[in-house]
């Protein structure tokens, strides 16, 4: 199966609207260009990847590239699998009114332009809409913080800590959540660091910068194992989701390059 990343760089009039919301101060963003490998196959090194750096101070317009890859994902309809993404989402359907219990008939609304279920008995129409994953990049002792995952899908796989956001959170708060449920850290958040989108599978993941308020982490009831990883030690031929593999590869270069940025990018499989 083919899959293409493509990042596209936002501009910093609409960044800084963004973080100025948050109260965050606005980094630079960069075109970064990555291939995605496979998870099915074992890799003696990680990913390679091509940058090309570029200021956007002045730019007000996205541009776009990609780079195919053969990266294999895991179960695109699962709750945590992260990446994929072609024009048309991946729609689940809905064979009964979420309202009376009623069955439903698939077809377009009036006015309307994609197939939605449709009660046949109340009349009521259900939307499904994309969820948004946040977590943290946990940075201590200049080495990151990973979990290894105790549940399917990608059991036994490196990851950030994230999840879905909750209603009643915000994405900082979220991330927060997250990281003490599945590493058992109490962290700060410092600023987002990555927007990924995920059209396929209907997921966006923003992962924020962080820090650990205590040097104390473990394992939660979602993780087999947490642990601090030097830059050159990430296990990148056994990382859970791409997302992670882009977001890791991102953080890294920005760390050769000594200029943090935010990043904002999609993520395609085909």
């Amino acid at each position: 199966m083919l899959k293409s990343f493509q990042m596209m760089i936002a501009s910093s009039s609409s960044a800084g609207l963004l973080f100025n919301a948050s109260r965050i101060r606005p980094y630079y963003c960069g075109f970064f260009i990555f291939p995605i490998l496979s998870r099915s196959t074992p890799l003696q090194n990680p990913p390679s990847f091509s940058i090309l750096p570029l200021s956007i101070r002045k730019i007000h317009s996205f541009r776009a590239s990609r780079m195919s890859s053969t990266r294999n994902e895991s179960n695109p309809a699962s709750p945590s699998s992260p990446e994929a993404s072609v024009s048309s989402g991946s729609i689940r359907k809905v064979n009964f009114c979420q309202w009376c219990g009623g069955p439903t008939k698939h077809e377009v609304p009036d006015g309307e332009e994609k197939i939605r279920a449709i009660c046949t008995l109340c009349g009521k129409i259900a939307y499904q809409n994309p969820k948004m994953v946040v977590g943290c990049l946990i940075e201590h002792d200049n080495k990151i913080l990973l979990c290894k995952r105790n549940i399917q899908p990608s059991y036994g796989r490196w990851t950030l800590p994230a999840g879905y956001m909750e209603m009643g959170e915000s994405a900082a708060e979220g991330a927060i959540r997250e990281t003490q449920e599945e590493a058992g850290a109490e962290v700060e958040v410092m600023s987002p660091f990555v927007q990924l989108d995920i059209p396929l599978i209907g997921q966006t993941y923003i992962i924020f910068l962080a820090k650990l308020k205590k040097p104390h982490f473990a394992p939660g009831p979602e993780s087999l194992e947490c642990r601090l990883f030097s830059l050159d030690e990430i296990p990148f031929d056994s990382l859970a989701f791409s997302s992670m593999v882009v977001t890791l590869k991102l953080y890294i270069e920005d760390m050769k390059a000594g200029k943090p940025k935010f990043h904002y990018g999609t993520i395609n499989k085909r």
